[in-house]
């Protein structure tokens, strides 16, 4: 329909000119729209309105008040009227926006939106932590990193193997799963926290496992919006979420990194090492991330590596955070036993160091740098309908 679409559209450019609103979801009929709302329980609800269609449209927000209180609704139209403004806001929509939107203005409304929503956040349960592993090449080891980290982790976790094509992290942990993400793809529709529990592989009481597809064509099956719908109900139902990401900047992996809280960038200091990071960290600029989202990690640490670390954080504009030991024998038996070090050998340097790292990731506040012996030093997706659930995302302080 001609209008629907229209402001379909407009809204969606609207919400592209700020970086805080993921589109989670499209609905055109409200019987759909009360579906998605009750499974993906979106921070806040955008409704398009129609001046001749406003009754229907205010009794939509009711229902989706009703359904969950704690969802802000954002009321949208051509028109503002008086009769559409106060109508929304007496049916209880907390904000109103006339298309087009000015950039400044959807700035404002964004921020009122995000004081409400923190609110209830902060008076109800907290959504859980998405940290994403990265490496900007291959043979970085992150993939051993990303399992033993997941296992660190003192609250319950969910650990995402998003490498499509090749993911090893069952094998890591031992384990030999029946479903993997393919499954929660294929039933994201109807994905909810009991269909959750049945499809993912249980490690241990507080981990468990979204395997990679267990065949190579399956993962052509994926798309970016699945992964960015997934993290947004799994972090729901588990307070970390840990993500190991391939090395390439793919539709799938950006979708991920864009949905992460923190990204745990993974390099060994030697010069395709370090270059490979700073090229990722340069990307990470464009895609617009804040640097107090990223957080760099030194894997295969040793002494006699001679480079000096003050020069590599320069190099990088990046403080390293942590430096995981190179010790080739514990690793290769770690990995081949299928039993994670942190588990299996919990005094060993790697361990304690990855405990460490974990214990970084789990606390919400900035870290210093810290040299080895402990020396400090200086997408719019879904169905084309016209009602739109939106996560809204933390932004950093302005300057």
């Amino acid at each position: 329909m001609g209008q629907d679409a229209e402001s379909r559209r407009e809204i969606r450019e609207t919400l592209a000119l700020d970086g805080r609103a993921r589109v989670l979801s499209e609905c055109n009929a409200p019987d759909e729209l009360l579906t998605d709302l009750s499974r993906l329980r979106p921070d806040a609800v955008a409704v398009a309105l129609r001046s001749d269609h406003l009754e229907n449209g205010f009794a939509l927000i009711k229902k989706i008040l009703a359904t969950a209180p704690s969802t802000a609704v954002l009321t949208a139209s051509k028109e503002a009227s008086p009769a559409i403004i106060l109508g929304s806001m007496r049916n209880g929509a907390r904000e109103f926006l006339q298309l087009p939107t000015a950039s400044e203005e959807l700035r404002t409304v964004l921020d009122r939106i995000g004081e409400f929503c923190r609110a209830e956040q902060d008076a109800s349960k907290k959504i859980g932590k998405v940290i994403a592993t990265f490496s900007g090449k291959g043979g970085a080891g992150a993939s051993f990193f990303a399992t033993n980290l997941a296992v660190a982790m003192n609250a319950p976790t969910i650990f995402l193997d998003l490498n499509l094509q090749a993911g090893d992290a069952a094998s890591f942990l031992g384990l030999d799963p029946k479903y993997s993400i393919v499954d929660l793809v294929h039933n994201l529709k109807r994905l909810d926290d009991s269909l959750i529990t049945s499809l993912v592989t249980v490690h241990s009481s507080n981990l468990s496992l979204v395997a990679a597809p267990l065949e190579t064509h399956e993962a052509e099956d994926i798309k970016p919006q699945d992964i960015t719908e997934i993290l947004h109900l799994v972090r729901q139902k588990f307070e970390r979420v840990v993500v190991d990401l391939p090395h390439t900047f793919d539709p799938v992996t950006v979708a991920a990194l864009d949905s992460a809280d923190e990204i745990l960038l993974v390099l060994t200091l030697d010069i395709p090492g370090i270059r490979s990071t700073k090229r990722a960290l340069k990307v990470f600029d464009r895609l617009g991330y804040p640097r107090k989202k990223i957080r760099v990690v030194v894997n295969r640490w040793s002494k006699n590596i001679d480079v000096e670390l003050q020069k590599v954080e320069s190099h990088l504009g990046e403080q390293l955070i942590g430096f995981v030991p190179n010790d080739y024998r514990k690793v290769m038996d770690s990995i081949n036993l299928g039993q994670p070090l942190v588990q299996t050998e919990p005094a060993s340097k790697i361990a304690v160091e990855i405990k460490r790292i974990a214990g970084l990731v789990m606390e919400n506040n900035q870290t210093h740098s810290m040299q080895p012996k402990k020396r400090l030093f200086g997408s719019v997706f879904g169905r084309q309908n016209s009602t739109t659930a939106l996560e809204l995302k933390a932004m950093p302080d302005n300057v």
